[in-house]
């Protein structure tokens, strides 16, 4: 029996509490509120389930309650290629549900997580009757095309610093993941997988980030203090000014205690980070 099915298989009603966190429904008038609270569920995803499979189809708009999730597709080299992470808050696949067609990408667990799930019909049938909710699935379309211009330009950078201080500020987009807010509960290893770098230069990446003062990593996560300067990279022009600071590390030349925990690896085992 597929990871997929077993997920399936677990999906239930909402509770209040998590229908609270999910951002469009508020936008609905009681009618088309009703008619979506009438078919939309929620499951436990856990870790190394996928929430969506190349090349099955759609059959639910999902999106994140709680936890962590991780878009890829794998190459003609057989080679695993990450798009962005999901975090909570956002809602992904709109695209895919447009079309009704097959997926072209993967979405995986990267711990155990709350994963909501609206009926293709009632998708469409809110796009049908909603202004709201069609407002909401534009500004969705507008800002996932430019995530992913901003993916593709991280592809082509050489500098590490600058590759995570990008999929960073991607992960706090107030749009696409309104729950975030302004500190993100993620380990160092998932945001490893997230960005395409080892667990060790993430690591130095974010003491550089955190001596520019763009953020503050925390126990369990990464508080964002200047956005702007993840998007753009001027912490690195404050590098420079300052006399080029070196990459901090922690103790013994350790990982910040602050970002250890046990994680999934991308074939779905589990992780012990060290």
């Amino acid at each position: 029996m597929s990871q997929e099915v077993s997920l399936h298989q677990r999906r239930r009603p909402p509770t209040v509490h998590e229908v609270d966190g999910i951002p469009w429904l508020r936008l609905l008038n009681a009618g088309e509120r009703e008619r979506a609270l009438a078919t939309l569920v929620v499951g436990d995803a856990l870790r190394g389930d996928y929430v969506c499979r190349v090349g099955r189809p759609v059959t639910y708009w999902f999106g994140l309650v709680e936890g962590l999730l991780k878009m890829s597709a794998d190459n003609a080299d057989g080679l695993t290629m990450t798009f962005t992470g999901v975090p909570p808050g956002g809602w992904f696949g709109e695209g895919t549900a447009l079309k009704r067609e097959p997926y072209r990408y993967n979405i995986q667990a990267l711990r155990k997580s709350l994963v909501a799930g609206l009926p293709i019909d009632t998708f469409h049938w809110l796009l049908d009757h909603s202004i709201g909710f069609n407002r909401f699935v534009m500004n969705q379309l507008n800002e996932r095309l430019g995530q992913f211009i901003a993916a593709r330009e991280i592809d082509r950078l050489g500098n590490p610093d600058v590759r995570v201080a990008r999929s960073l500020a991607a992960l706090f987009n107030p749009v696409l993941y309104p729950a975030v807010g302004e500190i993100l509960r993620i380990t160092q290893q998932e945001l490893a997988y997230i960005v395409g770098l080892s667990r060790q230069r993430v690591n130095e990446a974010l003491s550089t980030l955190e001596e520019q003062k763009a953020i503050s990593v925390e126990y369990g996560g990464v508080r964002v203090l200047d956005l702007q300067a993840l998007r753009t990279g001027m912490f690195t022009q404050r590098k420079a000014q300052d006399g080029g600071l070196m990459p901090r590390r922690g103790r013994h030349g350790a990982a910040p205690a602050s970002l250890h925990g046990d994680v999934v690896d991308a074939s779905g085992a589990s992780v012990q980070i060290a």
